[in-house]
This record gives structure tokens, C-alpha cells and sequence, in this order.
């Protein structure tokens, strides 16, 4: 029930030495905001690495060929093998639980020699043979007309998909694009769609200049037939890839002649359990910075029970002018709570008001840079972590007032007025 006389004795006794009341409320104030702080730079860390994994389909690996390690079926140890593009179908019957297999073929490098013409204009950018699920691995943004169709892969079709970095080099500003033709190594394609990465983090400018054709075509147009340079897999949701790498690798050294023990001939990368590898870093991250944000803030309640204890003392008289007059001990009690409970609030709140102005200001700044920075984007705290700092500004409000309320309801009137 609110009481009008017990909040001006509250505001009262915080005014009474308001230096030592500023100085108390600041170390809770500076113990939730360095805990804020902490909090969404850790975020900000982790929005920065995982963004470096892009939209690609995180439950994901990567897998190419490499020289064998040991001698098998009277094959020689070192041979090299390509893989076909039966295996992918192989793949899909044998393992369950495989969402997608994505084939591909790579000519060409970023920063490498010229390999695509069109006019006057030439430049150096990635070519890709892939099939139509590529794009529910890789999320991509369709720009202009389409992507690959399995229409473009049975008729072996011309045609190419071009990333803005192509576009920016072989294009003039406002030109039109799609029904035009580009030269790839001498073999012309026709230009049927325009896209961009869905996440412009990580390598942005390497996969803006990227073109994607069709596999089949890819194979016919420069000699590669049915090989296979490396293939993308995606397990299905609730399947986590890095369970089933084992057995797509048996399948492929089954159907390559590979011994069961050579783990070096089939190279990978398991997205998937990078991906975990740096979800569970920054979980303990965002655990130490929950402990060295309670440690700061709880040198700051240790203060508060202090001045609590001090203003005991100091209202020893008060209190027993109180009990005589037939307070009870409980109503002594929660006076002191009120007050440790009050002063505690309150200066947390400050500690999180400036700590969410540090927020917006670090994100104003990336923003004016812009955009983010290297392993660095949007630090942020989300409202549970709000929420949960109340909690602990409760608790530790609770707490920082109960050792002076024992204190002050366990004298007696006669001894507390007696007290000069």
C-alpha cells in the first residue's frame, strides 16, 4: 500500500549526505553498466564471426578430392580421383536424412587472369556449374530475371546468372542486361539474371563478381564432361551434418577404390561444426561477461550494505523513538529494505540508460564507417538481458539491506535511546 509519509522518509534519508549517496549509487550504476557493455560487445563479436559464414546454410559441408595416403586394391598411394556426377545420386539413396547435394565445377578466380568478355570491356571473375539447389544453400537475391532451371541443366542451355560486381564491370550505368550475351572463355552465354548475396558480410565483393551457368553446360563448354570439382551438402533440418559426414565419406571411398582407414583423400569442411564451434566460444564469453559483470556489481552492493549500516547507526535514536512508540520490528525492517531497495533500483536503471546510450552511440559510429566492421557488427542486448538485470538489481537490493534491517530491529527502544 503506498504511503506518501514513508517515501519522504526515504527521499529524506537519501538526501541526508547526498556525496555518499552519489558515491554508493555509482558503484551499482558502474556494476550494470560495465555488465551491459560487456554484453553487446560480446554480441557484437559473435554478429561480426558468424556473419563471416554468410547466409550459407550453416548445417552444411563442403567436399573435394585430394591425393590418396595409402596403397589400396593394387592402387598406388598418391593416386588423385575426380568425382562423378553418379555419386551425387549415390549420395542421396544411401545416407538418409540428406536435404540437398549440390554438384559443382569452378573456372576462373577473383583477382585472377581475364576469362569473360563482352564488347571492349574483359575481366576476371568466378565461374560456377551448379544445379538449381545451390540457391537454398547459398540464399541469394535475384535481381533481375531468374536463376539456373533444371530445364537450363536438361537441354544444356547457354545461359548464365551474373553477381552486381559483373554487372558494375562489363555494364554501363543504366544499360540493359538480361537477353545479353557475355564471353567466357571464348563460349558465349546468354545473360538470363542478375543477383546479389543476401549478407554482404565476409567476402561481399568476391561474391558479387561471381557468374553462375548451368553444370551440365559447364561440362559440355569446357571439357569437364561428368567430373565433379567438390559438392556442397546440406542434412536435413533437426540432422546435424557433421552425424552423417562419415557415412557420405564411406560411400565415396567405396565407389572410388579408397581405403577405409585413408582419411586424407577426401577433403572437407564441415560448416556445421564451425558454426557450433563458435556458438558454444561465445557462450562462454557471454558467461564470463554475466561473472565479471556481477563481480563489478557486487562491489557495489557491498557498498550500498555498508552505508545502509551506517545510516543504521546513525538513526539509532530515530529507531528507538520508533519501537517505543509501538512500531513493530517488521515495520523497521522494511523501512531499511525500502531504502536499499530503492537506492539500488535506481541507480541501476542509470547504469543501464548509459549503457544503452554507449549502445546506440558504438552502432551511430559503425553506421557513419559504413557499415560493420571486420568481425565486429550491430552490438546489441537483447530484452531478456534487461530484464534480467532487474532481477539481480532486486535481489541485490534485497540483499544489501537485509544485514542493516537484522541489525536495526535487534536493538532494544531502551538501549537505542540511551545511545548518544
Amino acid at each position: 500500500m503506498f504511503s506518501r509519509d514513508r517515501w519522504d522518509e526515504i527521499l529524506e534519508a537519501l538526501n541526508a549526505n547526498k556525496f555518499r549517496t552519489f558515491l554508493t549509487a555509482f558503484g551499482v550504476a558502474w556494476g550494470i553498466f560495465i555488465l551491459v557493455v560487456l554484453l553487446a560487445l560480446t554480441n557484437g563479436l559473435k554478429n561480426g564471426v558468424t556473419a563471416d559464414f554468410g547466409d550459407f546454410a550453416t548445417n552444411s559441408m563442403f567436399m573435394w578430392t585430394q591425393g590418396t595416403s595409402k596403397p589400396y586394391k593394387g592402387l598406388p598411394k598418391g593416386r588423385y580421383f575426380n568425382y562423378k556426377i553418379d555419386d551425387v545420386e549415390a549420395i542421396k539413396s544411401t545416407v538418409p536424412n540428406i536435404k540437398y547435394v549440390s554438384p559443382r565445377n569452378q573456372l576462373g578466380g577473383y583477382n585472377g587472369a581475364n576469362n569473360v568478355v563482352r564488347g571492349t570491356k574483359t575481366g576476371a571473375f568466378e565461374i560456377y556449374g551448379d544445379y538449381p539447389e545451390y540457391i537454398k544453400q547459398q540464399p541469394m537475391d535475384i535481381l533481375q530475371g531468374r536463376f539456373i532451371s533444371y530445364s537450363d541443366i536438361e537441354s544444356k542451355r547457354k545461359i548464365c546468372v551474373i553477381g552486381t560486381g559483373v554487372e558494375r564491370g562489363l555494364y554501363d550505368k543504366g544499360e540493359e542486361i538480361l537477353g545479353t550475351y557475355i564471353k567466357i572463355n571464348g563460349v558465349n552465354f546468354l545473360v538470363v539474371g542478375t543477383f546479389k548475396m543476401s549478407n554482404s558480410q565476409g567476402d561481399g565483393e568476391q561474391d558479387a563478381s561471381t557468374i553462375y551457368i548451368p553444370f551440365t553446360t559447364f561440362g559440355q563448354a569446357f571439357n569437364r564432361g561428368d567430373s565433379v570439382g567438390w559438392m556442397a551438402i546440406t542434412a536435413e533440418d533437426g540432422t546435424s551434418i557433421t552425424s552423417l559426414k562419415q557415412q557420405v565419406f564411406d560411400v565415396m571411398k567405396s565407389r572410388h577404390k579408397i581405403h577405409p582407414d585413408d582419411d586424407r583423400a577426401i577433403g572437407h569442411f564441415d560448416l556445421s561444426e564451425q558454426f557450433e564451434r563458435v556458438n558454444g566460444l561465445f557462450s562462454i564469453l557471454t558467461i564470463v561477461g554475466y561473472f565479471v559483470g556481477a563481480l563489478v556489481l557486487m562491489s557495489g552492493i557491498i557498498g550500498i550494505s555498508n552505508i545502509m549500516l551506517i545510516v543504521v547507526k546513525e538513526r539509532t535514536k530515530e529507531i528507538g523513538v520508533r519501537r517505543a512508540l509501538g512500531a513493530s520490528p517488521w515495520m523497521i525492517k522494511s523501512q531499511i529494505l525500502q531504502e536499499s531497495l530503492i537506492l539500488t533500483i535506481l541507480s541501476g536503471m542509470v547504469g543501464i540508460s548509459f549503457g544503452a546510450l554507449l549502445i546506440w552511440f558504438l552502432n551511430y559510429l559503425l553506421d557513419m564507417s559504413g557499415g560493420p566492421v571486420e568481425n565486429f557488427a550491430n552490438p546489441s542486448v537483447g530484452m531478456q538481458v534487461v530484464f534480467v538485470a532487474l532481477i539481480i538489481l532486486v535481489v541485490s537490493g534485497v540483499l544489501a539491506g537485509l544485514i542493516p534491517a537484522n541489525s536495526a530491529t535487534k536493538m532494544k527502544p531502551v538501549d537505542a535511546l540511551r545511545i548518544e
